[in-house]
């Protein structure tokens, strides 16, 4: 497994590699991976002849007030991590290689990103979609593989691709759960065990509205009231948005049909925790 932490010398390994014909799967990840991140990087180890991740935790995405200094970083644990999957290649670039002095142009996608976390978050999407750009441009891949559990990103990244003509496909990969059925997440981390129980609420949440969605139950307001009261239960939570959502323009419906996504974004203790689920599909864990 290769480790690359200098821009130019990844992209230069990048266009020797197509010149080669060889197909370029991409990961990128902030690291301090867990099994959702292991599961694209399986997915993508069938999908090309080289396989990619990036590790960079991305200061534009991060807001004045977020977590960006205490975000888990542990890249040893990375490393044999990713040579577990069979990783080829690390890109490993610091802020300095990333968004060099002089720095100007941001990439912003507009409408999908009016709501959900892009309201309750100003600003990061455009350092998601200007990191996610730059990689493309540096990594030059032709599948890129995210989670699903940042639905919100991915419909952004998608758009992004679709309106730039960028010639990356785009995968997006179920959501992996822990056992109990709490999404994986790196700053699960930050958990201690009382706020961890109470983050189960999400999914509490997620299969009880899936459920009376499943009965017959069409208003999405009914459907919101339903989790908010199984939210507001836990001692510890803060309510960032319930929202029900079309999964291709992210606008609120008001009756549910296949199109329909609940989204939920709690704060518990100071920990911001996201879910999500397609309300007419069964939940799988």
């Amino acid at each position: 497994m290769e480790i690359i932490n200098s821009v130019s010398e990844m992209q230069q390994r990048m266009l020797a590699a197509r010149a080669q014909g060889k197909t370029i799967s991409f990961v990128p990840t902030m690291g301090f991976l867990h099994q959702g991140h292991l599961s694209l990087l399986h997915e993508g180890r069938g999908r090309g002849d080289l396989l990619v991740l990036s590790i960079f935790v991305n200061p534009t995405q991060f807001g004045p007030n977020e977590d960006f200094d205490s975000y888990p970083r542990d890249l040893q644990r990375d490393l044999d991590l990713a040579q577990t999957t069979g990783v080829d290649i690390v890109f490993t670039p610091d802020a300095s290689q990333m968004y060099p002095s002089g720095s100007a142009t941001t990439v912003s996608v507009a409408e999908l990103t009016s709501n959900l976390c892009g309201a309750s978050r100003p600003g990061h999407f455009d350092g998601v979609t200007t990191v996610v750009n730059k990689l493309f441009n540096i990594v030059l891949p032709h599948v890129a593989l995210f989670g699903m559990k940042d639905f919100q990103q991915l419909a952004v990244i998608r758009k992004m691709v679709v309106d730039l003509n960028m010639p990356v496909e785009v995968v997006g990969m179920p959501i992996v759960r822990e056992a109990d059925g709490l999404a994986m997440s790196s700053r699960n981390s930050y958990l201690s065990a009382d706020l961890r129980q109470q983050g189960l609420a999400l999914i509490a949440a997620v299969r009880a509205a899936c459920g009376a969605a499943a009965a017959g139950e069409t208003d999405a307001q009914q459907l919101i009231a339903q989790v908010e009261q199984i939210i507001i239960a836990q001692s510890d939570a803060r309510i960032d948005y319930i929202q029900i959502c079309h999964d291709l323009t992210l606008q609120d419906m008001t009756l549910v049909d296949e199109h329909a996504v609940l989204l939920l974004a709690v704060k518990f203790g100071a920990t911001r925790l996201i879910d999500n689920h397609y309300l007419l599909q069964p939940v799988v864990s």
